[in-house]
C-alpha cells in the first residue's frame, strides 16, 4: 500500500496530538492508512477511561476536602478564641490561610521540564540547586509550605490526564475528551469543590460517554456535583417549595440556562426565557450531599424534594408532571433529541476539529448521523472520520496551548513527570488547566490562539525548549518524524539553513506542520 505523507499529517495533527518521537513510528503508521490509524482508538471504548490508582472517585474526593475544610475551621475557631497571643507579636496568618500554589510561571522552567535531559545533567542541576550548608543562615526564608489536599489532587489529576496524551498511539480518543470536557465545562477556579472535583468530573461524567449517547452524558453532567457546584444549582430553591418558603429566596437559573444555552439547543435554538425559567424550577432540588450526609452519601448527587418546585411546567411547548427528579430527567432526554441541539453539535464538533468555518456538507452530514443514531457520539466521530472534507481541508487552525504543549512533549519524547510547570505553561499561554473564564469553555477559534502576543509566547517556549536541548538532537530528524514528504520546501529549507541546532528546533516547532491542525 501506498504511503500518503499528507493524509498522515492529517491524521496526526487535525485529529490526534502528532507524532511521537524515537522508535514509535506513528508517522509511518499513519501514512499507511491514514484512516485506519485514526479509527483504531475508536475500537477501543475502555481506553478512554482514565482507572489510575490514588485517583478517587468524588465522593472519597468529597470526604476528604469536607474533613480538610472543617480542620480549618477547627482550627480558625480555637485561633479566634486564643488569648495568648499579643500585639507586639504582629499579626498572624489565619490556619485556613490559603497557601498559593506553587507554580512557577517561568518560561525557562516551563521549558524545562518539557524537554529530555541526560541524567548526569539532572544530577548536576539538581546538585547546584542546593546550597552549601554554610550559607544556611538561621534568616534564611521558611521553605513553602507542602501543598494541601485539595492542590495535590488537582496536581495528580492533571499529571494523569497529561501523560495519557503524551503516551496515547494517535490521540484522538484524548482530543474527544477535551472537547467534550471544555464543552460540558466546568472551572477550577470557583473554589475549593471545583478544583477537587475538576478531574473526577472530566473522568466520571466525560471519559465513559464519549464513545456513548449524548443524551447519557448530558445526564451524567448536570447531575455530577462538579456542575451543579460550579453554576450554583445546590443554592437554587422553588419559590413554593419548603425551603424556599421558609428561606425568602428561590431561584437560580445558571444551570438551566446554560443547560439551553451552551450544552444543548445553543443561542437562537428555539426556547425562550420563559423556558429557562421553567427548567430552573424543574431542577430545583438537584445537590449534592453535603458533609453531614443528611441527603445521602457526602459528594454524591441528591434530589432535595423540600426544594423542589411542587407542580407541573411546560418547556418548549411541551408539560412535564411532577415525578421528583424524573420530571428533570425527562427534559434533559428530549432537549437532547431535539434537531436544534443536534444542529448545534454538529457545527461545533465539525468546527473544531476542521476549520472556523467548516463545510456546510460536512456539517449537514454530522446533523443526520447525529439525528438518526440518537445522539450516537462514537458514530458521529467515525463520519467525521470518514468523510472527504476532513482531509481535504487545509490544515488552518491553530493548535490550542494545550495541544502545542503536549505535541512538544510527544516529539521530544518527554513524559510528563511533574504537571506543575505545564500547568504554569498553560497558564502563561492563556488556557489555565480546567479553569475556562466562564460557563462556555476555551474558545476554539485562530482568532484567539493565533494572536501575535500567543504567538510570542510560544515562540519563547519553544526558544528555551531547543535551548536545553544543546546538541543531543538532529532536527532535521524529528522533521521527518513530524512531517517526512509533506514538509513544505519553505519548512524544510528554513531547518536546514539554520545557524544552530538550537535555532532549527524553535523554528521546527514554531513551523505550520507543527503548529497547524
Amino acid at each position: 500500500m501506498a504511503r500518503d505523507s499528507q493524509a498522515a499529517l492529517v491524521a496526526l495533527n487535525r485529529f490526534g496530538f502528532g507524532a511521537r518521537g524515537g522508535a514509535a513510528g506513528d508517522f509511518i503508521n499513519a501514512a499507511s492508512d491514514p484512516r485506519g490509524f485514526v479509527k483504531g482508538e475508536l475500537g477501543r471504548p475502555n481506553g478512554v477511561l482514565l482507572e489510575i490508582p490514588g485517583l478517587a472517585s468524588t465522593p472519597a474526593l468529597a470526604k476528604a476536602v469536607f474533613q480538610y475544610q472543617f480542620e480549618i475551621q477547627q482550627a480558625r475557631d480555637a485561633a479566634a478564641k486564643s488569648t495568648t497571643g499579643t500585639a507586639t507579636e504582629g499579626p498572624q496568618p489565619a490556619p485556613d490561610a490559603k497557601q498559593p500554589q506553587r507554580r512557577n510561571l517561568s518560561l525557562s522552567n516551563i521549558a524545562n521540564d518539557i524537554s529530555p535531559k541526560e541524567p548526569a545533567m539532572q544530577q548536576a542541576q539538581n546538585s547546584a540547586a542546593a546550597p552549601p550548608a554554610e550559607t544556611m543562615q538561621p534568616s534564611a526564608p521558611k521553605p513553602a509550605p507542602p501543598p494541601n489536599i485539595i492542590q495535590k489532587t488537582y496536581r495528580a489529576e492533571a499529571l494523569a490526564r497529561m501523560q495519557r496524551a503524551v503516551m496515547a498511539d494517535c490521540g484522538f480518543a484524548e482530543r474527544l475528551v477535551v472537547f467534550w470536557s471544555n464543552h460540558f465545562c466546568i472551572s477550577a477556579n470557583k473554589g475549593g469543590l471545583a478544583r477537587m472535583w475538576a478531574g473526577s468530573f472530566e473522568r466520571e461524567a466525560i471519559r465513559p460517554y464519549v464513545f456513548g449517547r449524548f443524551a447519557d452524558m448530558l445526564k451524567a453532567v448536570e447531575q455530577h456535583p462538579a456542575m451543579l457546584f460550579f453554576l450554583d444549582n445546590q443554592q437554587s430553591l422553588g419559590p413554593d417549595s419548603r425551603a424556599g418558603l421558609n428561606r425568602k429566596r428561590g431561584l437560580n437559573e445558571n444551570l438551566a440556562r446554560e443547560i439551553m444555552e451552551l450544552h444543548t439547543l445553543g443561542v437562537n435554538g428555539g426556547y425562550s426565557q420563559d423556558d429557562v425559567t421553567s427548567l430552573a424550577r424543574i431542577i430545583t432540588g438537584w445537590t449534592y450531599a453535603g458533609r453531614q450526609g443528611q441527603l445521602g452519601e457526602p459528594g454524591t448527587f441528591a434530589f432535595n424534594a423540600n426544594a423542589h418546585q411542587p407542580g407541573a411546567h411546560r418547556v418548549m411547548g411541551k408539560a412535564y408532571e411532577a415525578n421528583g427528579v424524573a420530571q428533570g430527567e425527562a427534559v434533559l432526554a428530549d432537549i437532547a433529541r431535539h434537531p436544534s441541539t443536534a444542529k448545534f453539535i454538529a457545527g461545533k464538533f465539525a468546527r473544531h476539529f476542521v476549520a472556523d468555518d467548516p463545510p456546510p456538507v460536512l456539517v449537514a452530514r454530522l446533523t443526520d448521523v447525529f439525528t438518526k443514531t440518537d445522539g450516537d457520539l462514537k458514530a458521529m466521530s467515525i463520519a467525521l472520520v470518514d468523510s472527504d472534507e476532513a482531509w481535504k481541508t487545509p490544515l488552518t487552525k491553530i493548535r490550542s496551548p494545550y495541544e502545542f504543549l503536549m505535541a512538544t512533549g510527544r516529539l521530544l519524547g518527554r513524559i510528563p513527570d511533574d504537571p506543575g510547570r505545564y500547568i504554569g505553561g498553560l497558564s502563561v499561554l492563556g488556557q489555565p488547566l480546567w479553569s475556562p473564564a466562564g460557563p462556555n469553555g476555551f474558545p476554539d477559534s485562530n482568532a484567539a490562539w493565533a494572536a501575535p502576543e500567543g504567538m510570542k509566547l510560544r515562540l519563547d517556549i519553544s526558544a528555551q525548549v531547543a535551548s536545553r536541548l544543546a546538541d543531543s538532537i538532529d532536527p532535521r530528524d524529528l522533521l521527518e518524524l513530524v512531517a517526512a514528504d509533506a514538509a513544505s520546501p519553505e519548512t524544510r529549507r528554513t531547518v536546514e539553513r539554520a545557524e544552530t541546532r538550537q535555532q532549527a528546533l524553535a523554528l521546527l516547532l514554531m513551523s505550520p506542520e507543527f503548529q497547524r491542525r
